[in-house]
């Protein structure tokens, strides 16, 4: 059982969430305000604390501020009724462990504490099965669908094609899928296609026995059959030649493998691959057969890039800051650092991201990140479209506000875009109210910018 502290002016509110935490085990402690709650901890010990954002006396985010302060600090997660881009990254900049909008039911309180609750607090009831990977955080549209993907796809045995840029966790994604399914306790067995020579490949695949060609000294039984039972991942499977395609196929028809010098073995194994190429363009071009190319992408999946998941970098970067500060306390982003990895086109997507996060982390000495600590991002290659979302448009023109309020604008057009202007839809896609949506609609005056619009009967309104 674990102590949580709710934080909020509505005393309504404070009842119903108490309610909840009563029944999923918890047991729950109110204040009115941010004085009444520190006042309550330095007197008291919580596990983790829900501190709503816009309170009479000190806001919010100051009073997330003095909590971190406190040695010991429990985890803290903002509950807000206006969930807006510069508050979630000020919030989460702060050291708050999740942001979230209000209201808030039962089911959600039981993943917020699955998630921040410190190990053996939380109830077995209250545990969810949680993508711990660090490439899958984030709550962006694109990743809210991998995620989907994941958990449909983790108990079939269907093979699995992931495309997706390089360093957009494609590796991540395959493991999450094995551990989320039925083989989660056999062998995941990852091979690199591209990093072996094709003359080894087809021996580190299939294995051999002893004797069959010089420095075979002992037998061998192969990835497929390390697998057993379990995940075999083929990375790089664009970079396979010809000869092992027409072998690897006949595995996967069959599903029996041949030692090189051996007799075939039967073989229990979930197949994933992943490429970064372009393997339609590879079979029009016979670099790449089109009888496996199906074989393989049975079910096809694609992972967006950094890029394109704008509402998820700052969370990436803070957690590869906390993980980069080996137990002592982690580096904050300041406002402006904040804007600069937003701003920035990554390349090399989340791994460019780690690195560039333990770069920061181990050069720089001060408690926070600036944006000049940053500078080196625009040393390297541009990814597909940074030419003009950073010359054309300037996404760091101008004041913080200014720039996050081009981000938002963007983000309503794309889900705008993705449900065909259903206004409900987007709002749900982005995590906000319908009417907060309108009122974003007419801010940055989208609908006079040719954004279709589908209209809706005034009983569905908010």
């Amino acid at each position: 059982m674990a102590t949580i502290l709710i934080v909020d002016d509505d005393a309504a509110l404070r009842r119903a969430i108490a309610t909840a935490l009563g029944d999923l085990g918890h047991r729950a402690a109110e204040a009115a305000d941010g004085e009444a709650a520190l006042d309550w901890l330095a007197r008291n010990e919580a596990q983790a604390v829900l501190l709503d954002l816009r309170m009479p006396g000190p806001g919010g985010l100051d009073v997330l501020r003095r909590i971190r302060e406190r040695p010991g600090a429990p985890p803290v997660a903002i509950l807000t009724a206006v969930p807006t881009s510069d508050n979630t990254i000020e919030a989460m900049r702060l050291g708050a462990a999740d942001h979230l909008a209000k209201p808030i039911g039962r089911e959600g309180l039981r993943a917020l504490l699955g998630r921040i609750l410190p190990p053996g607090e939380e109830m077995e009831a209250a545990r969810p099965p949680a993508l711990s990977d660090s490439a899958l955080i984030g709550s962006s549209a694109a990743m809210r669908e991998v995620q989907k993907a994941i958990g449909l796809l983790a108990d079939s045995t269907a093979t699995v094609l992931l495309l997706g840029e390089t360093g957009s966790g494609k590796e991540v994604v395959a493991r999450a899928i094995h551990r989320h399914g039925k083989r989660a306790r056999a062998p995941f067995v990852p091979v690199n296609c591209a990093a072996i020579p094709a003359e080894l490949l087809e021996s580190l695949l299939f294995g051999h026995v002893r004797g069959a060609f010089t420095g075979a000294v002992s037998d061998r039984p192969g990835a497929f059959r390390d697998a057993n039972g379990g995940t075999l991942f083929l990375d790089e499977i664009g970079d396979m030649d010809l000869a092992m395609q027409a072998k690897l196929l006949r595995v996967l028809q069959e599903r029996v493998v041949t030692p090189v010098g051996g007799r075939a073995v039967p073989i229990d194994v979930r197949v994933i691959a992943a490429t970064h190429r372009d393997l339609i363009e590879a079979v029009r071009e016979k670099r790449f057969r089109e009888d496996l190319y199906y074989r393989l992408g049975v079910v096809p999946l694609a992972l967006p890039p950094l890029r394109e998941r704008l509402a998820d970098i700052i969370p990436l970067a803070e957690h590869f800051l906390a993980a980069s500060a080996r137990g002592g306390p982690p580096k904050q982003l300041s406002a402006g650092a904040a804007a600069r990895l937003l701003a920035h086109g990554w390349p090399g997507n989340v791994r460019e991201l780690v690195n560039a996060m333990e770069r920061v982390a181990t050069l720089v000495r001060r408690p926070a990140i600036t944006a000049a600590d940053l500078a080196f991002l625009g040393d390297g290659p541009r990814a597909p479209g940074e030419q003009s979302r950073n010359d054309g448009e300037s996404w760091l023109a101008g004041t913080l506000p200014e720039a996050v309020a081009r981000v938002e604008a963007e983000l309503i057009r794309r889900a705008l875009a993705a449900s065909g202007g259903n206004r409900a839809q987007a709002a749900e896609q982005l995590g906000i109210r319908r009417q907060l949506l309108y009122q974003k609609l007419a801010r940055y005056d989208l609908s006079a910018q040719g954004t279709a619009i589908v209209p809706e009967p005034d009983s569905q309104e908010d």
